[in-house]
């Protein structure tokens, strides 16, 4: 089974940074994508970013210019930079894994599609708070 572990989450005053790491298990990150969302307050889950199996960056535009994605192969971890954080940014962050489409299920959690991707592997997400 595949196993996601985030961490790096925190509360920090707007303007901020934080790095959130993501231990990925029994994955093949050669072979899949692997990517940031975020779910704020009420409101669904949304993507942040994605990192291709070959190392191409994606950015969700609400982002872009504030967040980094990268990948430590060796550690098989995950890793999402931010920077200039606002109050806005207030979420539960959980990282997650490309699932290939045959192996969607209704038995398993929903799938996040994006930017031509199933995200079907989940994290229990790790939680950010910007205040003002």
């Amino acid at each position: 089974e595949v196993q996601l572990a985030e961490s790096g989450g925190d509360s920090v005053q707007a303007g901020g940074s934080l790095r959130l790491s993501c231990e990925v298990s029994n994955y093949d990150t050669s072979g899949g994508h692997l990517g940031w969302f975020r779910r704020r307050p009420g409101e669904d889950r949304e993507p942040v970013a994605y990192l291709s199996s070959d190392g191409r960056p994606e950015y969700a535009y609400a982002v872009q210019g504030r967040v980094t994605i990268s990948m430590d192969a060796a550690k098989n971890t995950l890793f999402l930079q931010m920077i200039n954080l606002k109050p806005e940014d207030t979420a539960l962050y959980p990282c997650a894994a490309e699932i290939p489409v045959e192996d969607l299920s209704v038995d398993r959690p929903p799938a996040t599609y994006w930017r031509g991707r199933y995200f079907g592997h989940w994290g229990p997400g790790t939680q950010v708070t910007v205040s003002s």
